[in-house]
């Protein structure tokens, strides 16, 4: 997120060098940079100073104990300043506060707010939470709300002379830049492109602005048509393009064989096995995509994953092709198969103790079953149930005996998390509610060689373990 200072001497930049995100700045001409923040919280800069003597940046720091807001310090960016030159941070606002902006007093500053948890990128959605565009004049500490469609208004700047403010909206269903001026009236659109939606505004003293589409960037005069920046790259001429990594850190996920003799693991997108004792590693997959979700069958002998393969997620199987090979590490043909490949996103498969199916999700919060022999799937979850934010939220585990799946289930309401078991074998089972609380239970697991089901819930105030007998119906 790199800002450029008033005088162009100075770049503010946001950096995770020292584990979460700081401001730092440095010279725009290159050399050393100095570190402004130190909190333990993200911090993320927007804008300099009139005087370029502080730096303005956000921060989902923990608020004052009176506010309101202090439990929701992950969505409400509190609003900051900094010295350049390095000191203490002072909060300005606990207002949600993203893209901030000052006018060319110092005395107002324009930004768009942050209601909710919505994904930043989302495209065309009109829900409560889509940003909204407001002025907040610091030594008064009042707000003023300046956007009023029913949809996404984001990035604002003030214009040179501060009468009129940009920023970009997806009034005609794609986001591209309008400028209104704070008299009133309606505002008017400058771009117009159809599909891809223009984001990174910014402006030069003259109001020449400058923004990104669809991979390339722009230059546009107010009144005058968008000009693509031609951009060239020099670079040394390689002879050798390939870069040899060692694998000592770095793995994403990993499973035991169930033998314990070798461990499968994800490193940059590719699958690898390794053997517990001897140090010896087989690179698994080797393709320009990602794989991840990676599970061993019962019998150690195949390994099941999620590929994005062409334009979806599908489950593939890759197996020792001869049997005289008893270990991945250690074997010399491995084949590859597509299990479960639809147009449909499909990963995070979990094999059945059988080894006969697979459970996997479908569009990420639809819970299947998939059967080896027959090549057929069915749902135990359907659609609507469920709400996935974001990778591995949507957790499920086989019985010892295979026949029935604990799965955390949202039952259809927001916010809402209970572990329900499934008979995955009678299609008209809706599950059993083992949790029945209003509270959030999750990381189910099977015990007592199934008899009973133990999970972690937050009905006592934190997260407590509880085990519940399960009973043959």
């Amino acid at each position: 997120m790199p800002v450029w200072s008033h005088d162009g001497k100075w770049i503010a930049f946001a950096s995770d060098r020292f584990g979460n995100f700081d401001v730092f700045v440095m010279p725009s001409t290159g050399g050393e940079t100095t570190r402004l923040t130190y909190n333990s919280a993200p911090d993320y800069p927007y804008d300099f100073s009139v005087d370029d003597k502080q730096v303005l940046f956000s921060s989902t720091r923990n608020d004052v104990a009176q506010s309101v807001r202090f439990p929701s310090n992950r969505v409400f960016m509190k609003l900051y300043s900094v010295p350049t030159k390095g000191g203490r941070s002072v909060l300005l606002s606990s207002a949600g506060f993203e893209n901030a902006h000052y006018n060319s007093k110092g005395d107002k500053i324009i930004f768009q707010d942050k209601k909710g948890f919505e994904d930043a990128r989302r495209k065309h959605h009109t829900s409560s939470v889509t940003r909204d565009i407001w002025t907040f004049e610091p030594k008064t500490n009042t707000f003023k709300k300046l956007s009023t469609f029913e949809g996404e208004d984001r990035e604002p700047l003030f214009s040179s002379d501060d009468q009129s403010y940009y920023y970009t909206s997806e009034k005609d269903g794609n986001l591209n830049i309008y400028k209104a001026s704070f008299a009133g009236g309606d505002a008017r659109q400058l771009t117009t492109f159809k599909s891809n939606p223009v984001r990174h505004l910014s402006r030069t003293t003259d109001n020449t602005l400058c923004f990104t589409q669809d991979g390339s960037i722009y230059t546009m005069k107010e009144g005058g048509k968008p000009q693509k920046v031609a951009i060239t790259i020099l670079s040394e001429n390689k002879s050798n393009t390939e870069k040899v990594l060692p694998i000592n850190g770095g793995a994403t996920e990993f499973e035991l064989s169930p033998n314990g003799k070798e461990i499968a693991f994800v490193f940059r997108g590719e699958v690898f096995v390794t053997s517990v004792d001897g140090g010896i590693t087989k690179r698994i997959t080797n393709t320009p995509y990602q794989e991840r979700s990676v599970a061993f069958s019962p019998d150690g002998r195949s390994l099941y994953y999620a590929a994005e393969r062409g334009d979806s997620w599908d489950i593939m199987r890759a197996f020792i092709s001869r049997k005289e090979e008893p270990y991945f590490y250690a074997s010399t043909v491995i084949k590859e198969e597509p299990i479960v490949a639809t147009e449909k996103e499909e990963f995070q498969p979990k094999v059945a103790p059988s080894g006969k199916e697979v459970a996997y999700l479908e569009e990420r919060n639809v819970l299947k079953v998939y059967n080896i022999d027959t090549k057929t799937s069915r749902t135990i979850i359907p659609a609507g149930q469920n709400f996935s934010y974001s990778d591995e939220d949507q957790s499920f585990s086989w019985s010892p005996d295979s026949k029935y799946i604990a799965a955390r289930s949202a039952k259809g309401i927001y916010g809402y998390s209970q572990v329900v078991l499934f008979d995955v074998n009678n299609k008209h089972d809706k599950g059993t509610d083992l949790t029945q609380s209003g509270f959030g239970n999750a990381g189910q697991q099977f015990a007592l060689n199934g008899k009973a089901v133990l999970w972690v819930s937050d009905r006592e105030g934190k997260n407590v373990l509880w085990l519940i007998k399960v009973q043959e119906k």
